[in-house]
């Protein structure tokens, strides 16, 4: 199942205080205790090093683990009673009153913010009120996730109005929601009512969205490992071959691929696997000369069609300006 950011937040917090109380646990009995996979667990100890007491660098938690055993090195370096500097309280002060904005956000968590924002005010003393002066507003993608992140919760479906840049167009759809992550943008995983399969969508490319009273149901399924990125093909994704010229081979260093055999000319034949091959005819519009798509015939078709209908609308203009001077 799986999970929100919020309840993996909470988890990990609560993770710090259980490995302090319990040095050297094992991997297996902290996973149990949590009712997480030992790779949910690994993930969670991954991140974790990257946190500390302060807002400015150091004071890392020392955590790692052999795959047995956890340890914590500096448990008592970090455990010292956090005080915050002028701009760190007003950071956190014009923060969490932004967040407890959000729509879509739960009525528990919002009062529990606002608990804790009234105490770290009554803390901040003389900067709770200069912090009072300031205000920030969140763009779309902050409600976006914040209805996604509630979806999930709820166990809700999702409608979308979605753009789909390969097409240029939006898109409406229902979908079920599996779990929010970041890797470069942020992503909802869903799956997907028209499309009756799993669709990533990015969350600035979601036009409009309501949550719909319908529960989510996603069939049971494998949650993929983007720990190398979102791009990650599988063995039944159709095969696409692209020869590029040496001012192309910048493309077997972005895209995954099975295999990128040398040419004559300095190029490379490049056999790569994709879920929707027809996202590849920007690529062949942006190498222009510098590559094609030989395989499927009716991408490489539709690829050479696409590139013939953007030269006439570059001659168009040519052709009408000839007229009128004529």
């Amino acid at each position: 199942m799986a999970v929100n950011a919020i309840d993996q937040t909470r988890r990990m917090l609560s993770l710090v205080t259980y490995l302090r109380e319990r040095p050297g646990a094992r991997v297996g009995d902290v996973a149990r205790a949590f009712g997480i996979t030992e790779d949910e667990l690994i993930s969670d100890l991954d991140i974790l090093p990257l946190c500390g007491t302060s807002f400015r660098g150091g004071d890392l938690l020392d955590i790692d683990t052999d795959g047995d055993r956890i340890w914590w090195h500096n448990p008592d370096d970090v455990a010292q009673p956090l005080r915050l500097a002028s701009d760190e309280a007003t950071a956190l002060l014009v923060a969490a009153r932004a967040v407890s904005t959000l729509p879509g956000l739960r009525e528990g968590d919002r009062a529990a913010l606002l608990r804790a924002t009234a105490k770290l005010e009554a803390a901040a003393g003389e900067v709770a009120g200069a912090s009072s002066r300031l205000s920030v507003t969140f763009e779309t993608e902050g409600g976006v996730f914040a209805e996604v992140d509630r979806a999930i919760s709820e166990r809700r479906r999702l409608w979308l109005r979605y753009y789909a840049p390969t097409r240029d167009e939006v898109t409406e759809r229902e979908v079920d929601p599996i779990r929010l992550f970041t890797t470069g943008h942020t992503y909802v995983e869903a799956w997907c009512r028209s499309s009756e399969d799993r669709r990533t969508f990015r969350l600035d490319r979601v036009v409009e969205i309501r949550i719909l009273d319908e529960p989510s149901d996603p069939p049971p399924i494998e949650l993929r490992d983007l720990s190398e990125g979102l791009v990650q093909p599988a063995a039944e994704d159709p095969e696409v071959v692209v020869e590029v010229g040496p001012g192309g081979r910048w493309v077997a260093e972005y895209y995954p691929h099975d295999s990128a055999e040398e040419l004559p000319d300095g190029g490379l034949r490049i056999t790569l696997r994709t879920p929707d091959p027809a996202s590849l005819r920007r690529l062949a519009l942006r190498l222009g000369r510098d590559g094609r798509i030989v395989s499927p015939d009716d991408l490489a078709d539709s690829a050479r069609r696409a590139a013939r209908e953007a030269l006439a609308g570059y001659d168009e203009p040519e052709r009408t300006a000839a007229g009128d001077r004529g």
